[in-house]
Order: structure tokens, then sequence, then C-alpha cells
């Protein structure tokens, strides 16, 4: 019956026959041209698809990182936010011992992030401390947006674990065993006084492991304007407090690799000093510490009232003649620790030495 009607309708229309053939013609021509340019273009699609995924050229839309290396301290929560993926370094029986460098270049010097973890899309992601307080794998992509603009502030008011305030005057030039050492550096993240972002590290690791890598990541974002992945990752052996080391992994994704590639261990000692990451205890190698080397359990951790000058980077008691030479817009009271003064990247006066 449709047929029908049809047919009834098409004679209706046009009673000429060889017409309607003609247009019935160039009707199906039309259409099969149609299908072509479809089928061709998801041809060329597809083609573009593969050239993308076969280099590492950055795709245009966000892509959210979902693989980390396997630690010992990545959390249920961490797992939420950064999905595992198969990992060769496991435990700190993995990495190599300590052999006189303050970094170990791991897998080749070949960070473990996967093609689908690239993106240009800044984010930072801090793990929360597991039940004994200690800090898991931080993770994020640097890139101007992420560069701080401001000066660093106090962090001695945290307490990360394992932490002691201990000097070994004839040992350390810096004196302080323990900094409150940044997982990611605040020149990278402007991250301060976050407790997720502070392991308790030695000033050899803080200065000669982590610090030149910080620092090429930051000048290469400054000078390029690209975006660096960026994961550090703390390695505790089984409950100890303080950890043995940090991962750190790092990959300029612009240029994929091209100036930001490297995959080290920092080691978390400080030669000449013996060291329970258990607890964050320490004594001097050779000998039982004696009072006049070691000042332990804070001796020195009561606040104290100083004046920074913040055009010379330098701290002052309130009574030192400098202060009075000093502009009053470069003058700033603080009150903490002399060890708070030094990381905030204060230098002591020379003339009244505080």
């Amino acid at each position: 019956m449709q047929n029908t009607i049809y047919c009834k309708s098409i004679k209706k229309t046009n009673k000429n026959s060889t017409l309607y053939v003609v247009l019935l013609l160039l009707i199906i021509t039309l259409s099969f041209t149609s299908c072509t340019f479809s089928e061709g273009s998801e041809v060329d699609y597809s083609t573009k698809k593969e050239t993308c995924e076969s280099s590492n050229t950055v795709p245009a839309t966000t892509i959210i990182p979902t693989s980390s290396p396997v630690t010992e301290q990545v959390t249920e929560s961490t797992v939420s936010k950064i999905t595992e993926t198969k990992n060769p370094i496991n435990t700190i029986s993995e990495f190599p011992e300590y052999s006189g460098s303050a970094f170990a270049e791991i897998n080749g010097n070949v960070p473990f992030f996967t093609q689908s973890d690239y993106t240009t899309e800044c984010f930072e992601s801090y793990s929360d401390l597991d039940v004994k307080g200690r800090c898991g794998v931080a993770y994020a992509c640097i890139g101007i947006d992420t560069i701080p603009t401001e000066q660093r502030g106090a962090i001695g008011m945290v307490k990360p674990s394992g932490w002691h305030t201990v000097r070994y005057d004839d040992v350390i030039p810096d004196k302080y065993l323990y900094n409150r050492c940044h997982l990611i550096a605040f020149e990278l993240s402007g991250e301060n006084a976050n407790e997720k972002n502070l392991i308790t590290g030695t000033r050899y690791m803080n200065i000669e492991g982590m610090l030149p890598f910080e620092n090429k990541v930051h000048n290469y974002v400054e000078q390029t304007n690209n975006h660096v992945l960026y994961r550090s990752s703390p390695i505790f052996k089984d409950d100890n407090l303080v950890a043995n080391g940090v991962l750190l992994e790092g990959y300029s994704v612009e240029d994929n690799g091209a100036g930001i590639c490297f995959c080290v261990f920092c080691y978390n000692i400080q030669p000449g000093i013996i060291i329970d990451y258990s607890n964050g205890d320490s004594w001097l190698e050779d000998s039982v510490s004696d009072n006049n080397n070691t000042v332990k359990d804070n001796q020195y951790s009561d606040s104290t009232k100083y004046i920074l000058n913040t055009n010379t980077k330098k701290f002052h008691y309130p009574s030192c003649s400098s202060v009075s030479d000093m502009k009053e817009k470069n003058k700033e009271v603080f009150e903490g620790t002399r060890e708070q003064a030094i990381e905030m990247g204060y230098s002591p006066c020379k003339r009244c030495n505080p």
C-alpha cells in the first residue's frame, strides 16, 4: 500500500517519466557523494588522533593525571586522587646505598610518568598525613601560575613527624641538623606552612640533594613559561617517623623532557651524624655526643624578638646598632627562633651575632 501511494504521488507531481528518472539519478548521486565525504572525514580524524597519541604532543584538553609511583606512604586518601601504577621501586631496600653523593639516579634518570599524565593545566596535590602523622606523595604540574610572587613566611609552627631541634656546631656549617623540608619547594608551589608538604629532613638533603633540582625547575619555568610535572615521594621504612630519603621526579611537558627530565633519590643523611630514623634521635658518628657539640630538644627553640631587614635579608637583635640605620620600609619585627629566621632566608647580623 505504501509503495503504491508513493508511486501515485510521483505521477501526480510529474507526468514526465523521463524527467523523473533524471531527478532520481541526481538524488542518488548526491547521496553517494555525501556518504563518501563523511567516511573520508572519519579517516582523516583517525589519522590525526593516531599521530597525536604516537607523539608527546600535549592534547588541547585538560588531562587529569592518574598515575604515581607506589611508595610506602601512599594512603587511601592519596589513592583517591592519584591512582597507583606499577613501579619497580617499592621499599627503601631497593634504592642504592649512599656512596658519597647527596642523590642517586633512579630508573636511568627517567621519571615514572606516563603519556596520560601529561598536561599543561597547573595543579597541586598533597597526600593526607597517615596515622603516624607522616607525609605522603606530593604531586604537581608546575607553571608560572604556581610560582610565588611573595616572600616565604614562617614555618616554625609545623612539627613534622620525627622532628627534633638539634645542633652540631662543630660538624654542620649551618649548625642545625634538621630542616623542615618542603616536598614541593616554596619557590615552585608557594606552599608555606602546609603540614602535608613538610618533612623532617637533614640540612644536607635539603641543600645538597633537593635544592639543585628545585632551582633548575624554577629557572626553567621562568625562562620558558612551560610546565613541569613534578612529584616528590618520601620513602619511610616500616613505621619510622623520619624518611630515609625522597624520590624526586621532574619532566617538562611542552618540549617532551628536553628541558627537564630527572628521577633521583635524595638521601636523608648528614655526613658525620648517625640518625635513628624510628624517632629522629641522632649522635656523632665517631663518639657519643657531648654537651659542647650537641644542643638538643628545644633548648634553642624559645621564641625571641628579632628585627628583620627585608632588603639585606639579615636579622638582628632589637638592640643592634644596625637597626637604627635601617629604613623603616625595610624593617620588620619577627618573634620566633633563630632557626626559623634562617629557614625564612635570613642570615644573622655579623655585628650583633643573634
